[in-house]
């Protein structure tokens, strides 16, 4: 989009046709964003905890000086890995860099992670075990209407991406087919022309079934699996033992939608399989992704023109945010934190010694649990885990249970509301940094408006923190200027360094500089340096086309079965609870639902159920129903809807209070991901009593 200030301080959005992602289009929560600019809606003034347990303005000096008190009175008492990090998949590259720098230089803890690892880590898992390397599509969104079919699994972009419907429909026009794996009906899934709708948590059978069929029917590229693959045999002896009518009763789709749907996949020379949160954020996630990788590597649909696996994003910067540094086991440049060459580059590049850096922490939702018990403080940066967390009235007592919480975000969200010190940072237009998108593409965003008096920058705070927290640590780690020399405050400072760290690593942003982005419409990662006098590298819109990213280029299929979720209905809880976004909300909700504009269109949370389950409760239209998990309750009116399973009832996740989802959702964990199990849980639906 581009931004004009206007004389009155107001700012006007208008589109930008020739940016070849969204082409001009924009969502009203793009269109509508600038609401949150406005004076009244954000913080403006650093807050503090009072004697009498009320937050109250305070000095940016007087919050810094307390954050570094409390944060070393913690390291002094307990130990480095008694602080935590949380980051956000919103920070910009060069703040998720700063701020995974500055838990492991200045902190030297090893216990920072983000929400990303809520977001898509089990395909980020998935694809890196398969290709060698996990970049959220290994293609351009501008190939997506020029294949002849893409399964889409578990996303429902026409509520949570809606400038990307435009490729699906473009695909159907130009003559190309589209299956939707969902078990609603959503507005994506009436653009399909093939909706399959299984049970949740059995999306790993579906795709089993599939494969299955493949094999079965002769849709084999035996060519492609001998020569491009490796582990074809093991993969194969799984998926046959996952026949179409064993399928067909775990999932719910019938035989010959199984059917249909792996013609629709095979019949054009191209295809492409494309999931998002449905498939990914189960305690199966890795290998469901997996499974459909498989699915493609049979078929010979990976690392050929027009066709591939990938992943939809979910967060501004989840693909960048997850590349440099604030994940629990990774160096900038998506370096393993546990490689130790990674581990000297990078220390290399940071001035200190690599067996001073910590190793690997825990993952998001373990973090969280912990604290109040082995962390004692804690850093929070661009994220709200008590409405986005799993099992979130646990998370809310471990938050509120901490000896110290330090909050950095625009507006005084459900989490910073709980927390010792709250700092307000600038907004998207208020800054310049960069962003990574789904496709791999590095943009430079670029600040449009001052930000107001007594706002700074998340750079800013590091660097203030620094210097405060490495007055007595510098000459320790060799730093002859301190610790906050390492922490500029200028962006593009700080991406100069990022494109050192990085440099020779899966992500290589080493030659894209700040002049280049602002030329250029964004360049695609991997894009190493070149020569001085040569031609610069151009980017790697395409991967895998000539050679995989595993030591011999080869894919590996991964053997997979089926197994049940892990908390399977039974007679106290029969029915399933998938959650979601709605079209007007985002995440947390903690700046959309300050927007008047979409709270008019969304205002509240809803319990999404199908006719015959609403008729045993008696319940109709609007009335208020609990849903009862294990975890808690949550209460919310009932919409009533064909569009959705009789086993099934779904909630979005963007509230606080008593419509809280996530209340009720699972933190089982994926084995290899770490990922929550928030797309299935075990549920009971009752009336609401006053």
């Amino acid at each position: 989009m581009n931004l004009t200030p206007a004389a009155d301080g107001s700012v006007e959005v208008t589109e930008r046709t020739g940016f070849p992602v969204n082409r001009g289009a924009l969502c009203g929560k793009g269109r509508t964003a600038p609401a949150l600019l406005a004076a009244g809606r954000r913080l403006t003034s650093p807050l503090v905890r009072g004697g009498d347990g009320a937050l109250v303005p305070a000095s940016w000096d007087e919050a810094l000086d307390r954050i570094a008190g409390r944060l070393a009175g913690t390291r002094d008492e307990y130990g480095a890995d008694a602080l935590g990090v949380f980051g956000g998949g919103g920070l910009t590259n060069e703040k998720a860099y700063a701020l995974g720098k500055f838990a492991r230089v200045v902190l030297g803890t090893s216990q920072i992670d983000y929400n990303g690892r809520f977001c898509m880590s089990s395909a980020a898992a998935a694809g890196t075990r398969a290709f060698g390397l996990d970049r959220g599509l290994p293609f351009p969104l501008e190939d997506i209407p020029r294949t002849g079919c893409v399964i889409l699994v578990g996303s429902n972009p026409a509520e949570t991406m809606p400038p990307f419907v435009r490729y699906l429909t473009e695909l159907r026009d130009n003559g190309g087919t589209l299956v939707v794996v969902d078990p609603r009906r959503t507005r994506t899934a009436e653009l399909a022309d093939l909706h399959l709708a299984p049970r949740p948590g059995t999306d790993l059978a579906l795709a089993l079934g599939m494969l299955h069929l493949v094999v079965a029917e002769g849709r084999v590229d035996e060519r492609y699996v001998e020569e491009r693959t490796a582990g074809w045999e093991d993969a194969r002896a799984a998926a046959m033992a996952h026949w179409p009518e064993y399928v067909e009763r775990i999932t719910g789709v019938s035989v010959p939608e199984l059917r249909e749907a792996v013609r629709l996949f095979c019949a054009p020379e191209a295809a492409m399989v494309l999931t998002a949160r449905g498939p990914e954020q189960q305690a199966k996630g890795t290998d469901t992704v997996g499974a459909w990788i498989n699915l493609c590597l049979a078929t010979g649909r990976a690392g050929r023109p027009l066709s591939g696996y990938g992943c939809l994003t979910g967060q501004g910067n989840g693909q960048g945010g997850r590349e440099h540094g604030q994940k629990a086991d990774q160096l900038p440049g998506y370096r393993k934190l546990t490689d130790p060459a990674a581990r000297r580059h990078v220390a290399e590049v940071w001035g200190v010694d690599p067996d001073a850096l910590p190793g690997p922490g825990r993952s998001a939702y373990e973090l969280l649990d912990a604290l109040g018990t082995d962390i004692r403080s804690l850093l929070v940066m661009g994220s709200n885990p008590v409405v986005s967390a799993p099992r979130a009235a646990h998370v809310e007592g471990r938050l509120r249970s901490l000896d110290f919480l330090a909050v950095c975000d625009v507006v005084l969200s459900e989490t910073a509301a709980l927390a010792d010190v709250v700092l307000p940072v600038t907004q998207w237009a208020e800054e310049t940094g960069t962003t990574t998108s789904l496709e791999g593409r590095v943009l430079l965003r670029r600040r449009a408006l001052t930000p107001p008096d007594g706002v700074r920058s998340d750079l800013e705070v590091l660097h203030g923190l620094a210097r405060r927290l490495g007055a007595d640590r510098g000459s320790e780690k060799g730093l002859e200027k301190g610790l906050e020399a390492g922490f500029p405050t200028d962006p593009e400072e700080v991406f100069e360094e990022l494109r050192r760290a990085s440099a020779g690593g899966p992500a290589d942003y080493s030659g894209i500089g700040y002049r280049r982005l602002a030329e250029e419409n964004g360049v695609f990662w991997p894009c190493p340096a070149t020569a001085p006098d040569a031609e610069p590298h151009p980017g790697s819109p395409r991967l895998f086309l000539d050679r995989f990213a595993t030591e011999d280029g080869r894919a590996r299929f991964v053997p997979v079965a089926h197994r049940p979720s892990a908390e399977e209905p039974d007679d106290a809880y029969p029915v399933l609870l998938t959650t979601g976004r709605v079209v007007a909300q985002y995440q947390s909700g903690a700046q959309t639902r300050r927007v008047d504009e979409l709270n008019a269109a969304a205002p509240g949370p809803f319990v999404e159920l199908h006719p015959r389950l609403a008729a045993r409760l008696g319940a109709a239209e609007g009335d208020p129903v609990a849903v009862v998990s294990r975890r808690g309750r949550a209460v919310a009116p009932a919409r009533i809807t064909t569009g959705i399973r009789p086993d099934t009832v779904f909630m979005p996740f963007h509230w606080p209070g008593e419509g809280r989802a996530n209340t009720l959702t699972n933190p089982a964990l994926d084995p290899t991901s770490r990922m929550p199990e928030f797309k299935v849980c075990a549920v009971r639906v009752e009336p609401a009593t006053p």
